[in-house]
Parts: structure tokens; C-alpha cells; sequence
């Protein structure tokens, strides 16, 4: 932000998208993405200063206060902020620099830690296909978790199924769907499975041998049948969502960084600093956590 001369605090921008998810509502506040919000609030963020920068340059030129310009010329400062000043590049720049930057973080080594161990015990970490669905992509963290995974799936892949999520956990009948997620992904690894089992059968064709010659088994674990085997942090959307869909589960309680849905969802909990969840949205998976939800 500095690079393009905004002298801005990051707790605002924290502040302006916990804002307008509040001002869309709770369904449609929950629903937007993560990656919206953001964009948004660094938007709105620097049109703010731009105003503010235009109204003082204003009252300076014509030797009076700011709070005497009229309606007009704050009116024209606002216009000119949001149609001239703010190019939706320079948001994008600035966006994207930080998400970049989060993922050279080393909080992924919490996550590594498991998978390292279960390779120094002779286990293959890889051994089935691993995937995410958070927002941050293990496979840009390529000095801590990105040799682990196979692909990555965001909720915000899913756009449709995002919104209609929050829209029915918003609703007071307590249906929204766990499970949709969960299937994207596994629709993903059978996807990139059945691309596999092509490829080794257009090498066994072009080696005009079996396949066996090409590969040690008839999939890639060696002929065992696939386990799939969940870990998330969240009771409702991690465990109870995959479980439903016919995943192992484990419940990950680790709160190192103060940040585990056990931190979060509790009723004396804090949220943390870069949480922009409207307060209708903990209330509901609070609710969801302690098995409450829909009663």
C-alpha cells in the first residue's frame, strides 16, 4: 500500500469488510467470499483516504476549514475517488501481494509436523490423493506443505453451494447442507483418479504391454482399497460434514494459534483480530458445534 502512497493500517481494512458483511445482512454478509470482502474493504479503505486527501487539498486552496466545504464538493471528492483515484488494479495489486505473502508464512508447519512423522515411521504422507478446502492453497506453500498435497478445492470454488450454505444456515429451520463441499471434493479426486488411470493405460497401450509392466498396481495405493480420512478443527463442518459423506474423521485440537473452532465458537470466546464473521454466522455454528442447531 505504501508502494502506491497509502499510509493505511491493516486493522482497517479488518474493520471496513467486518462492516460490510454487517451492512449485506446476515445471509448475504456470510455468504460472500473471503476474497469479495477483501477486495471490497481495500477499496472502500482507499477511497476513504483518497477523500479525505481531496476535501483537505480543497479547504487548503480555498483557505477554509473541511467542515465547511458544502454537500456539492464532498458529493464530487467521493465521485472522483471512486471513479478516478482507485483503479481496480492497484486493489487487485495490493490484494494479491498479501495473499502471496500469507502463503510464505511458516504457520503451515503446524500441519507438517503430523505428516513428517507419519514418513520418519516409513509411512507414505502421499500414499492417497490429499487435498484442501480452505482458502489458503497448501500448494503455494511450497517450502512447508506443498509436496504433501495433490490438489486443492476452496468453498469459493463453488460459488453456488457457498451462497446457498449461508443461506440456509441463516435459516431458522436449520437445514443447510454440510455435505456440499465434501462431495466437490471427492468429485475431484475420482476426476483426477480416472485422468490417472487413463494415462497408464495409453502407456501400457504405447508399450504394448500389461499394465502391470507400467505400473506396480491398479491405482495409485498399490491395489489397497482408498481410506479417506478428514482433519479439520471445526465439530459441525469438518467432522460432522465428512462424516456424513463416509469419511474416517479426526478432530483437530491443537490451539497453538488461539485460532481452532474450539477457540472461536466457545461462549466466552474472542474472535480473532482478522475475523470479519458477522455475529449471526458464530451464533449459528456455535450452535452447530454444540449440536443445538435446528432444535
Amino acid at each position: 500500500m505504501a508502494n502506491y502512497g497509502y499510509n493505511l493500517e491493516p486493522d482497517a481494512i479488518v474493520k471496513t469488510g467486518t462492516c460490510i458483511r454487517a451492512e449485506a445482512g446476515p445471509a448475504t454478509g456470510s455468504a460472500m467470499s473471503h476474497t469479495a470482502v477483501r477486495l471490497l474493504a481495500i477499496c472502500w479503505v482507499m477511497e476513504r483516504k483518497m477523500v479525505e486527501k481531496k476535501l483537505h487539498e480543497c479547504a487548503k486552496n480555498w483557505a477554509t476549514e473541511v467542515s465547511s466545504l458544502t454537500g456539492p464538493v464532498k458529493k464530487s471528492a467521493e465521485n472522483w475517488a471512486k471513479k478516478v483515484a482507485v483503479q481496480d488494479s492497484v486493489v487487485e495489486s495490493i490484494y494479491y501481494a498479501w495473499d502471496g505473502e500469507r502463503h510464505t508464512m511458516p504457520r503451515g508447519t503446524c500441519t507438517q509436523r503430523p505428516l513428517d512423522a507419519a514418513a520418519d515411521k516409513g509411512g507414505s504422507p502421499r500414499r492417497n490423493h490429499r487435498c484442501s478446502h480452505c482458502k489458503a492453497n497448501p500448494l503455494l506453500m511450497v517450502f512447508t506443505l506443498a509436496p504433501y498435497f495433490d490438489f486443492c478445492i476452496s468453498w469459493e470454488d463453488d460459488a453456488s453451494g457457498w451462497t446457498e450454505f449461508f443461506k440456509e444456515l441463516g435459516n431458522v429451520n436449520g437445514n443447510a447442507d454440510l455435505q456440499w463441499i465434501y462431495r466437490a471434493a471427492y468429485d475431484k479426486y475420482r476426476e483426477i483418479a480416472e485422468t490417472k488411470r487413463k494415462m497408464r493405460m495409453s502407456l501400457a497401450d504405447a508399450a504394448e504391454g500389461p499394465m502391470s509392466e507400467v505400473s506396480s498396481g491398479n491405482d495409485d495405493n498399490g491395489g489397497v482399497d482408498p481410506i479417506w480420512i478428514h482433519v479439520g478443527d471445526d465439530l459441525a463442518y469438518d467432522v460432522g460434514g465428512s462424516a456424513s459423506c463416509g469419511a474416517r474423521t479426526i478432530l483437530d485440537l491443537d490451539n497453538e494459534y488461539g485460532q481452532t473452532a474450539k477457540a472461536r465458537f466457545s461462549p466466552d470466546a474472542c474472535m480473532p483480530s482478522w475475523s470479519t464473521a458477522p455475529m449471526e454466522e458464530i451464533i449459528h455454528r456455535r450452535l452447530m458445534n454444540d449440536g443445538e442447531y435446528g432444535k
